[in-house]
């Protein structure tokens, strides 16, 4: 079974408030994208797409894929206005492939084992996604931020990524999205699993990630990632 593995770099990370975009900032003495690179690369999948902004895909060739030598990215492809655009660009770019992965490039600390356990689990789901058991009572609150309900803790999972999929099926549901959208009655979505959930009604197997595997969004963020390398050695 081929494994594509599509990694978004397209963000331009405005809470970074910084002029370069948070993926292409030095983490540890290389841009934040390489550490995601660098996992699928040593990893089982076949082949990588990455999604870049229009203005950063020559940069991507040159600096980061060429630079660093990663042999199995087979096309860097431009993003588009929202994230679930720049998903579906990556997905139109898919070689042919059975199992798509999607991975936020701003989430250097990947391990291959995820991506493997991922893999794994697609051969009883069609879709599965990494997370981890929220540490915090989570409160349901009203537009006045008055607090409404409490969900049963054990119940909630903080939601990471790679999240995967069987290729054939995430395609098709993106696909309605898209017809959906074009017909201005699409919902709002923040996550590749809410689309098969609601265009497919496909169930989605939730397996453990790390608390580690963090997402680089503000300057905090970069200087946890720090200790977590140096930590790593």
């Amino acid at each position: 079974m081929k494994t594509t593995a599509i990694i978004l770099a397209a963000g331009k990370g405005s809470r970074m408030h910084s002029k370069i975009e948070k993926q292409f900032m030095e983490l540890g003495g290389y841009p934040v994208i390489y550490y995601a690179l660098k996992a699928f690369e040593e990893s089982p999948v076949d082949s990588i797409i990455l999604v870049t902004g229009k203005n950063s895909v020559e940069y991507c060739r040159h600096e980061i894929i060429e630079k660093y030598h990663f042999t199995k990215v087979v096309s860097v492809v431009e993003g588009g206005e929202n994230r679930y655009d720049s998903v579906y660009n990556g997905l139109c770019a898919c070689p042919e492939t059975d199992y798509v992965m999607i991975h936020d490039g701003a989430r250097p600390f990947v391990t291959q084992d995820m991506v493997v356990r991922s893999i794994q689990t697609l051969a009883d789901y069609k879709a599965c996604t990494v997370g981890m058991p929220v540490k915090d009572t989570i409160k349901i609150v009203n537009e006045n931020r008055i607090g409404m309900a409490t969900p049963a803790r054990e119940y909630l999972w903080q939601i990471q990524t790679p999240q995967s999929f069987d290729y054939k099926c995430l395609m098709k549901c993106y696909q309605k999205m898209m017809k959906k959208r074009a017909d201005g009655a699409a919902i709002a979505v923040t996550d590749d699993t809410m689309v098969v959930e609601e265009y497919g009604k496909i169930q989605v197997k939730v397996i453990e990630g790390s608390y580690t595997n963090i997402k680089i969004t503000t300057p905090e963020d970069m200087r946890i990632g720090q200790e977590f390398l140096q930590k790593q050695g």
